[in-house]
């Protein structure tokens, strides 16, 4: 039995990583889409409503093969109503950065949302953050700098600024999140992100909405795909532990770097190469750092014998 059961979490472990993996590479594959949607005339408030309703077909085709229309009943409305809200926010200005960085800049400085993430669980939950985490964050904001290069790089100031705050936005959501699956289904958060970004985007489309080319259209519905498919992987790596999946989030960046030099004949230079990886670095401590107190936690909570 105990052969079976670890059989069992080694495949899941494995599933995991694949799953993890591929998400990543959807995202990259989403990125890469919509910036080129971009150089075809969309602008991020298009991105934002034909990516969720791109992807919505996709969230809704897995959450009827997995489970019931009941699973997407929300017990806390109000709490997706603020979810919803602050990540569309996040995902307009990321994809505004999109727009104006290289696309291998524009993801690295999305990665600093775990760096945010941390400083958010301070400064809100009120969480302690010791110097080990503390010292991670400072070394991924000088991570950001060496991308930046403040004073002294072609990355417009603009479009840094965006992806600072898009990441701070995804920071929100992510400490959000922590509160929502205690009463939330998966399925249902999911679910009804994409619904709010078809709505939401619906109401802004009159003033921002523009004819566009069969192509560009073509791009567009292939970047909701790939953003839907990289939702739904990414969900179902979390049948491994976090952990253990995390790390690969950062293949992210090199995917994007591919596809920046493939399509748009962005070389990175060593600034972004090296920036990038102090940020991953900081990135992956962090959440080293988060599970081995997590398993503290754990071991602690265990009654004595």
């Amino acid at each position: 039995m105990a052969e079976t059961a670890a059989a069992h979490d080694h495949e899941h472990v494995a599933s995991g990583i694949l799953c993890r993996i591929g998400s990543g590479f959807s995202f990259a594959t989403m990125g890469a889409l919509l910036k080129l949607a971009s150089e075809q005339g969309l602008n991020a408030p298009e991105l934002v409503f034909y990516r969720s309703l791109f992807s919505l077909p996709v969230i809704l085709f897995w959450v009827l093969k997995r489970e019931s229309l009941a699973s997407l009943r929300p017990n806390r409305p109000l709490a997706h109503v603020w979810r919803c809200g602050l990540g569309l926010l996040s995902m307009g200005l990321t994809f505004q950065a999109l727009i104006l960085l290289p696309l291998a800049d524009a993801t690295a400085i999305n990665f600093t949302a775990p760096i945010f993430a941390t400083i958010l669980s301070f400064l809100i939950l009120k969480e302690h953050v010791g110097v080990h985490r503390w010292s991670a964050v400072v070394l991924g904001f000088i991570g950001v700098l060496i991308v930046a290069r403040p004073g002294g790089s072609s990355l417009p100031l603009l479009g840094v600024v965006i992806a600072l705050v898009a990441a701070v936005g995804q920071a929100g959501v992510t400490t959000t999140l922590r509160h929502l699956q205690r009463s939330e289904n998966v399925s249902a958060i999911v679910f009804w992100f994409a619904v709010s970004g078809v709505l939401v985007g619906g109401l802004v489309m009159p003033f921002f909405g523009e004819w566009h080319s069969p192509q560009a259209m073509g791009i567009v519905l292939a970047g909701g795909l790939a953003g839907g498919l990289g939702q739904l992987l990414m969900t179902a790596s979390l049948r491994a532990p976090v952990s253990v999946v995390t790390p690969f989030d950062y293949l992210q960046i090199v995917a994007a770097t591919a596809y920046g030099w493939m399509l748009f004949s962005d070389v990175p230079s060593t600034h972004t190469i090296a920036g990038a990886a102090l940020i991953a670095v900081s990135g992956l401590y962090t959440a080293w750092r988060e599970s081995r107190l997590r398993l503290k936690r754990a071991a602690a909570a265990v009654p004595a014998v």
